[in-house]
Formats: structure tokens, C-alpha cells, sequence
């Protein structure tokens, strides 16, 4: 039974969160705040974290950046009365894997956690293949991580689901829709940027680390694809 911590400081919203989600067949724990939250996450390793922005005392932007500097890659669904551009971004870019604005329905938030767990820390039998070498790239699915020049990307799950997903494609350019799909298991909507965030991340973690090559290019108003190009050869 996957664990499922929720931090959030309504209770009322707290409590319905973790009915519908034990419902669900999770096993959910509820604070109410920040800190206890964070440091839940560090010692019990859930296998998926529901967390609320606006709490007392350490808010969950301070959160997701804490929890992503010390390395737990657990993945971080984001539940916020915030709903502008901005904070949906935003929020992704420091290490949230999916966003839900408040109100939104119950049945999504059990969705978009099991689609969580999946990406985590469940079993993926199709990332269980042979590593995948690409000049300095080395992508290796039986430890879900990557490895520039030998050193780790310290990529978290989603990440590496992503980048896994681009390099099976072998240099074919995959569309937004397909993988957001493959990945958060829901359709593109209109300005959902996730896909775009989270190749952002990729090109931070690997183009930058790279010593000879960037891997990941945009077909634009395509998608993206995986290819090792020579970066005095790359113009965009």
C-alpha cells in the first residue's frame, strides 16, 4: 500500500483528501505544517507528498526547494489556491512534478496521485531495459538515473522518466501531448507548460553538464527529441 503524506493546514480539506485517497487503496498521513511536513518526508519516504503553499511556518515553496537540494526525489503533487501562470511554473521549476488549483474535484486529486506513484517509486517495467549510451550520456534505467561524464544528474523520477521516454524514441521528435500523456497520464490543455518545464530542468541538469554534446532539442510547435549534437553545432 503506497504512503501518501498530505501537508496541508485545513483540516477540512486535509481530512477529505485522505479519506478519498485511503479509499483509493493509499495509505494517507496528514500535518498541518511545513516543517513537520519536511521532516516526515526526510525519515518516512512516502511515496508521494500532497502539499499545500500557504502553510504556518515553512511555506511549500521553501519546501520542494529543501527537499530537492538534500536529493529525496519523492514525487510532490502541488495543491494550491494559487492558480496564476506564474505559480503553476514556478512551482514546477523548483522540483514539483504535477500542479492541482484549488477547488478541484477529488476524483483528479486520486488520479494525479496515482499517476504520482507510478512515476515514482512503483515498479516501471518498461525502465528496466539495458542502459542507453550516447557519446557522453549515459541513461540507465535499472538505477532510474543518468550520468554526464560519469558523474550523476541526480535526476528525480519524473525527470528521468522523461528523458527515458525521449531517448526510446531514438531521435524521433515527441510531441508535448505524447508526453505528457506517457508521463502525467493526462491530455495537453491550453497553456500547460509542464512538458516545457520539465525540459528546462533536463538541459539544466544535462546540456549544461555536458562536456562535448547537447542531447535535448525542440521541434518548434512540435516537440521535443533526443540527439547528441555537437554544442559548436547547436544555434538554438
Amino acid at each position: 500500500m503506497a504512503k501518501v503524506l498530505i501537508v496541508e493546514d485545513d483540516e477540512v480539506i486535509a481530512s477529505s483528501m485522505a479519506q478519498h485517497l485511503s479509499g483509493a487503496g493509499f495509505d494517507p498521513v496528514t500535518v498541518g505544517r511545513g516543517e513537520v511536513g519536511l521532516a516526515r518526508l526526510r525519515y518516512e519516504a512516502p511515496d508521494v507528498l500532497v502539499l499545500d503553499l500557504m502553510l504556518p511556518g515553512l511555506d511549500g515553496w521553501s519546501l520542494i526547494e529543501s527537499a530537492r537540494t538534500e536529493g529525496i526525489g519523492t514525487p510532490i503533487v502541488v495543491v494550491s489556491a494559487r492558480g496564476t501562470e506564474y505559480d503553476r511554473v514556478h512551482a514546477l521549476e523548483i522540483g514539483a512534478d504535477d500542479y492541482l488549483v484549488k477547488p478541484f474535484s477529488m476524483k483528479e486529486l486520486v488520479a494525479r496521485v496515482q499517476a504520482a506513484a507510478r512515476r515514482g517509486v512503483r515498479a516501471q517495467p518498461e525502465a528496466r531495459g539495458d542502459a542507453i549510451e550516447l557519446e557522453e550520456l549515459r541513461i540507465d534505467p535499472r538505477e532510474v538515473q543518468a550520468y554526464v561524464d560519469g558523474e550523476s544528474a541526480h535526476l528525480t523520477p519524473t525527470e528521468f522518466r522523461l528523458l527515458y521516454a525521449l531517448a526510446l524514441e531514438k531521435g524521433r521528435v515527441a510531441t508535448r501531448d505524447e508526453l505528457l500523456q506517457k508521463i502525467w497520464a493526462r491530455r495537453e490543455t491550453h497553456r500547460d507548460r509542464t512538458v516545457d518545464v520539465f525540459v528546462r530542468r533536463l538541459r539544466d541538469k544535462i546540456d549544461r553538464r555536458a562536456s562535448r554534446h547537447a542531447f535535448i532539442h525542440t521541434r518548434y510547435g512540435v516537440g521535443y527529441k533526443l540527439e547528441a549534437v555537437p554544442k559548436e553545432d547547436v544555434s538554438d
